[in-house]
């Protein structure tokens, strides 16, 4: 207690507390004014050098987990996951689904922008590794979270299948999804909701279905032959 109390007069451990303090407050606004919470934006808007900021949030990740339940978008996500009741998995499961996928929705331009931040810290953190194959760049597990939250009263599977479980369910979460939906199969958003929550609710009873033991789930007749719509004939990369 006498340490605590030592520490709590600290007039530098106080300024330190402010300091963070006003990092974080100028981040957040700049999420609320549908900006992105960049390192250099936030230390220009909290007034402070960018070396203190990097000294607080040392990665564009700290920061960005730190000020992320700012966003009306996660901070719909959690209330809802916080409010999961019952042993109803799937229901769990579409209520994670459709409420951040509609938070994406409504969103879409903001996380495309984040989006393209993640990617340009990826591609600099690998120009400035050593190894690029080993670049340190981690995006937050808070959608990894969420699943888990949802999967939480699933009796079972293996934690081999369920971490494969868990991971196939998070392609049908977030901007990323929305990017294949929209530009690749040229969904309009209601198509695009649609179809990701019923690709959420197939692998789970896929995954269910295996865990009791009927082997590989069932894939339905082969797709009969067709003419390609016409949108499926651009220049997309496989």
């Amino acid at each position: 207690m006498r340490e605590t109390s030592q520490q709590a007069a600290d007039p530098r451990a106080n300024q330190k507390e402010r300091t963070r303090t006003a990092i974080v407050e100028a981040a957040a606004a700049l999420v609320r004014d549908g900006k992105i919470p960049t390192i250099a934006a936030t230390a220009e808007r909290a007034k402070v050098s960018r070396a203190t900021a990097y000294r607080y949030f040392p990665t564009q990740d700290d920061l960005s987990d730190e000020v992320a339940p700012y966003h009306p978008a996660i901070a719909a996500i959690e209330e809802a996951v916080a409010s999961l009741s019952g042993d109803d998995v799937e229901q769990r499961l579409l209520t994670v689904v459709d409420t951040y996928n509609e938070s994406v929705v409504s969103y879409e331009a903001h996380m495309r922008t984040i989006l393209r931040a993640f990617q340009e810290n990826w591609l600099k953190s690998r120009r400035e590794s050593n190894a690029p194959e080993d670049a340190p760049y981690m995006r937050s597990p808070a959608r990894m979270r969420w699943l888990d939250e949802a999967l939480r009263p699933l009796a079972g599977p293996p934690p081999d299948e369920r971490t494969r479980l868990r991971a196939a369910l998070a392609l049908t979460l977030g901007i990323e999804a929305f990017v294949v939906m929209k530009d690749v199969c040229r969904l309009d958003d209601d198509e695009a909701l649609a179809t990701l929550r019923w690709a959420a609710t197939a692998l789970l009873r896929a995954g269910v279905d295996e865990e009791r033991g009927s082997g590989s789930p069932n894939r339905g007749p082969e797709p009969e032959e067709s003419s390609a719509d016409p949108r499926d004939r651009g220049g997309d990369a496989p």
